[in-house]
C-alpha cells in the first residue's frame, strides 16, 4: 500500500484493501482464541490454588465461548476452492405452487439478507421479478464478503416448505418449492469464450420501484444462451451497459461452473463410482406443520427453531455441510 501509484488504481486498491480486511480478520480471530484460552488457564489456576468451585460455572461458559470459536475458525480453514474467498452470486426462483411458492421465494430471500447482515455482509438485489399476487417469482442477490461463495456454495439446491398456507381458504397443508443456485462473483476475466451467434441480448424496463433511472428507460438486461440454454438477467446497474457487463460477467461464471461439473462427472466415470454432486437436488426441509423442524437431507443436521433459521440463523447447516463435503 506505500507503494508509490498504489491508488492511482482505484479497482486494484479496493482489491488489496479488502484482502488486508480479511487477513485481519483471521488474526484477530487467531488472538481471540489465545486471550480466551490464556484467560480459562488463569481461572483454572486461581481455582486450584484457593480451592474455590465457585469458578466452575465462570470456566465452564468461557470455555463453551473458546470452543464455538474455535470451532467457527477450524471450519473456515476447509474453505480452501479456488473461487471460496469471492463474493456470491445467490439466486433463487419459486417453483410449482403458484402464490405459496412465490411467498416462500421471498422468505428465502429475506432468510440470506438477514444472514449477510448477521456476519457483517452486505447484500444487494440486482434482479427480481414480483408474484402475481405475493411474494417474488424470482430474485438475484449480491452478497458481498469474505468467502461468502464458500459459505453460501453449500445453499444450492431446492429448498422445500411444508405448512399451512395463509394463502389456502380450506386451511390445508401445502408443500412448496424453490430453488436456490449460487455462483462467485468472478471479477477476473475469465477464460470462456463466448460466442456472439450463440446468445441473445435482450432489453426491457426495470421493475423497481422508480428514481431516476429506473422504469424510464430499457435498461434491463437478460442474456440467453442457447448452447446451454442459461438465462441471466441484471436491472439494478445504473446503465444499459453496466448491466450488460454484469449479466455477461454472471454468464461466464455459470458457464465455467458447468464446465467444472461436466469434468467432475467425467472424472466420476472414469473411477467407475457414482459421485452425488447435488446439483439441482432437494437439499432442506422446512417443515412448520404438523411439527417444527429444519432438515438438511445431505449431512442430516435438523434444528427445531424454524423461526430462527428462517431469521438467517444457518451457520448450522453450512457448517455441517463443510464438514461433510469433505
Amino acid at each position: 500500500m506505500e507503494e508509490p501509484g498504489f491508488w492511482d488504481s482505484p479497482e486494484n486498491s479496493q482489491r488489496v484493501m479488502q484482502e488486508l480486511k480479511g487477513l485481519k480478520g483471521v488474526m484477530e480471530k487467531y488472538q481471540n482464541l489465545c486471550n480466551e484460552l490464556e484467560d480459562i488457564q488463569t481461572l483454572l489456576e486461581m481455582g486450584y490454588e484457593e480451592n474455590d468451585p465457585m469458578l466452575i460455572p465462570e470456566i465452564e461458559e468461557l470455555l463453551d465461548k473458546f470452543i464455538e470459536d474455535y470451532e467457527e475458525l477450524r471450519i473456515s480453514t476447509l474453505l480452501s476452492g479456488e473461487y471460496d474467498k469471492n463474493d456470491a452470486i445467490l439466486t433463487l426462483h419459486a417453483g410449482a405452487g403458484g402464490t405459496e411458492s412465490c411467498d416462500w421465494a421471498s422468505m428465502l430471500c429475506r432468510m440470506y439478507q438477514r444472514w449477510a447482515d448477521k456476519r457483517g455482509f452486505t447484500s444487494e438485489m440486482i434482479d427480481y421479478l414480483d408474484g402475481d399476487e405475493a411474494g417474488l417469482k424470482s430474485v438475484t442477490l449480491e452478497i458481498r464478503g469474505e468467502n461468502a461463495f464458500g459459505y453460501l456454495k453449500s445453499e444450492k439446491g431446492v429448498h422445500r416448505l411444508v405448512r399451512i398456507s395463509p394463502f389456502n381458504a380450506a386451511g390445508k397443508r401445502q408443500t412448496s418449492f424453490v430453488s436456490c443456485d449460487v455462483m462467485p462473483d468472478i471479477e477476473d476475466d475469465i477464460d470462456i469464450d463466448v460466442a456472439d451467434e450463440d446468445i441473445r441480448i435482450d432489453t426491457y424496463r426495470s421493475s423497481g420501484a422508480g428514481g431516476q433511472h429506473i422504469n424510464k428507460t430499457s435498461s434491463a438486461i437478460r442474456i440467453t444462451h442457447f448452447p446451454s440454454g442459461i438465462v441471466v438477467q441484471c436491472q439494478n446497474e445504473r446503465s444499459q451497459h453496466m448491466n450488460k457487463d454484469k449479466a455477461m460477467q454472471m454468464l461466464k461464471a455459470k458457464l465455467y461452473l458447468l464446465k467444472q461439473q461436466e469434468n467432475m462427472e467425467k472424472e466420476a466415470q472414469i473411477r467407475g463410482e457414482v459421485k452425488e454432486i447435488g446439483w439441482g437436488n432437494q437439499i432442506r426441509s422446512y417443515v412448520m406443520q404438523p411439527y417444527t423442524m429444519v432438515k438438511d437431507h445431505r449431512t442430516n443436521e435438523e434444528v427445531g427453531n424454524v423461526a430462527s433459521v428462517l431469521d438467517g440463523n444457518i451457520d448450522p447447516f453450512i457448517n455441517a455441510y463443510l464438514k461433510w463435503s469433505v
